[in-house]
């Protein structure tokens, strides 16, 4: 009879020890706050709002940064007057300047 109540204590343990395990990762993975989260669709479009214009931001901001590099190292090839390069670089120079000037906000 002992070796029973063992054998059932053993198992509770387990069982126990794998519930507690699931409560921490399920508390790691924020369930709760996710449930919370879309129990209330205005709180989640509000959410998604501010994300989308944030992403947008940062994607308009790194365009701009990465289209201002480009522009700067193509003007110093082309001040560089490598012959087919230069030319080539130039054009596309021009090309970019004239359309920059052509668009006023």
């Amino acid at each position: 009879m002992a070796e029973e109540m063992t054998s059932t204590d053993d198992k509770l343990n387990a069982v126990y020890r794998l519930t507690r395990g699931l409560a921490q990762q399920m508390e790691k993975a924020r369930i709760a706050e996710y449930t919370e989260l879309l129990r209330s669709p205005w709180r989640l479009i509000w959410l998604n709002i501010v994300s989308g214009m944030a992403r947008g931001l940062g994607i308009a901001l790194g365009f701009t940064f990465f289209a201002a590099t480009i522009i700067y190292v193509l003007q110093v090839l082309g001040a560089l007057n490598l012959p087919i390069i230069g030319d080539y670089i130039a054009d596309i120079v021009r090309i970019v300047q004239h359309q920059l000037e052509l668009k006023t906000f």
